[in-house]
This record gives structure tokens, C-alpha cells and sequence, in this order.
């Protein structure tokens, strides 16, 4: 059965009107809205963002039975709307230009985590805030010079040896480095630079760590913003068998380390970014 479909047959007149009407709403709303053919044949016409729990439910349910299978149909299909409405989705293409990130370290015996370093460098920057003592820290140079492209639409590889800045490439592209480091350079997000907009919203780095709270599970995910999309992930990754599992942590035994990868891969993309 069709969820989200015309008539294939015989098209029935008050259903025609109402795609009709559909198509010359605001594109905003357009994308949002559609037809919901339900049990009983009938088709009315909902906002995805306001269904409730069970519709939602309902719903993922008969348009991703099998994950592996119908995830591809649903996608063509959406795509199929899509064009069919005339939409044209945003494409972002990401631009960095001479990109230098530094950072100021200890090296040697001074950078090992002992309680007696620890009293050496807060009592070093007292000294170096009022002047009285030079800074012993190394300035250590994480990137030099990178500049590069990231196309829209396409998926990019970033391969290198163990310490040599991929993860710091990527913090800095999506706007997330810390503040402590010394960063020089451009980024540009479709022609505009950083501080035009919040990068935060646009892009979202999911970090190899999975930290989470370990009394947390899956379905806590959706809290407040809980919508289509997330019930939707939860499906086609196979989470939704783990939703009311708790995640666990070295104390609390939880889901397995590549459901853990999944919760985190949802949780920054619902949380962090239109990607």
C-alpha cells in the first residue's frame, strides 16, 4: 500500500483537488505536508511535524518494513515528490582556504598529567599574566597551509597517518574548534564565511568517542524534538529494537559498541545540523 501517493488507478476527484491545493503552498510548507492514505483508503491531508507518537509509529512502520529493502523505495519516492512539486533541495559546497591551526604545549616530562605539573602550570600562567615569568609552552603546528573543496552531494574520504590533523581539519570545518588553539585561515560555506551564519546548524562532526550518559537509551534521544526523522533513523539503522535499552558505560552494562556508534550518529544528526 502507497503511504504518501496519487491515486494510481482510478483518481479520485476530492484527492486530485487536494494535491493540487498541496502544490501551491509556500515551499516551506509544501515540503512538510502530503497526503496520508490510511487503513481504510481514505486520504487527508497532515503536517509530518505534528504527528503524534502512535501515527509516527504507524507510519515508519508501513513505509520501512524491511530496512534494508524499503529504505531505497522510500528514498525514490520521496525523490519522486520532490520533482514532482518542483522542489529544489539546498546543496552546500564547503571551501577552506589557507587554513593554520597552532597550539601552545608542554613537551617532555612537562606535559605528563601529574599533580605536580598541574600546580607548575597554574602557578606559570599567574606569572605569565602579570609579566613576571615567560611562557615555557612549544608552539606546536597541527596544520599548515590546507586548502581544498568538499563538492555537494558527493562523499568525501580523509585519509592520513595517526596525528596528522584529520580530526582537527574536520573540527574546523564545522566550526567547533577550541578556543585555545591559534586558527588562521577561511571557511566558506557556499560563499559565505563563518561568521555570517551559525556553522553549528549547517554541519555536525560526530566524534569517534561515544560519550553519552550511561542511564540514557536510545529513545531518549527523541525527548522534546521528537519527529518523523528520528523514528525513521532509529528504523533504518536497527535501533529500534535497543530504543528502551540503556546505553551503558564501564559500570552499566547497555547496548553493544555498534548499536553505541549508531546512538551517537543519530543524536548529532537530530540535535546538531539540517545536513
Amino acid at each position: 500500500m502507497e503511504v504518501f501517493s496519487r491515486s494510481t488507478g482510478v483518481e479520485d476527484d476530492e484527492e486530485a483537488l487536494k494535491w493540487a491545493a498541496l502544490e501551491r503552498l509556500p515551499t516551506g510548507l509544501r515540503i512538510r505536508r502530503g497526503l496520508l492514505t490510511e487503513a481504510e483508503g481514505q486520504a487527508r491531508e497532515v503536517d509530518i511535524r505534528n504527528l503524534g507518537l502512535l501515527e509516527r509509529r504507524s507510519l515508519i512502520e508501513r513505509l520501512v518494513k524491511n530496512a534494508e529493502r524499503d529504505n531505497e523505495n522510500f528514498l525514490l519516492k520521496l525523490k519522486e515528490r520532490i520533482d514532482r512539486v518542483g522542489l529544489d533541495i539546498p546543496t552546500i559546497e564547503v571551501r577552506f582556504e589557507h587554513l593554520d591551526v597552532e597550539a601552545e604545549v608542554y613537551v617532555g616530562s612537562r606535559a605528563l598529567p601529574t599533580i605536580l605539573n598541574f600546580s607548575f602550570n597554574i602557578v606559570e600562567e599567574i606569572l605569565n599574566y602579570l609579566h613576571i615569568l615567560q611562557s615555557r609552552k612549544t608552539t606546536l603546528r597541527i596544520l599548515q597551509d590546507i586548502s581544498g573543496i568538499i563538492k555537494p552531494q558527493r562523499l568525501t574520504l580523509l585519509l592520513g597517518p595517526p596525528s596528522s590533523g584529520k580530526t582537527t581539519l574536520l573540527l574546523a570545518l564545522a566550526g567547533k574548534l577550541s578556543k585555545d588553539l591559534k586558527f588562521s585561515g577561511r571557511v566558506k560555506y557556499n560563499g559565505h564565511g563563518m561568521e555570517e551564519f551559525v556553522p553549528q546548524r549547517t554541519s555536525a562532526y560526530i566524534s569517534q568517542h561515544d560519550l553519552h550518559i550511561g542511564e540514557m537509551t536510545a529513545a531518549a534521544l527523541e525527548g522534546q524534538e521528537a519527529n518523523v526523522a528520528v523514528d525513521y533513523i532509529l528504523k533504518i539503522l536497527g535501533l529500534e529494537v535497543c530504543a528502551d535499552t540503556m546505553v551503558g558505560d564501564e559500570l552499566v552494562r547497555g547496548i553493544s559498541g555498534g548499536e553505541k556508534k549508531r546512538v551517537t550518529t543519530v543524536y548529532h544528526s537530530e540535535s546538531c545540523a539540517d545536513l
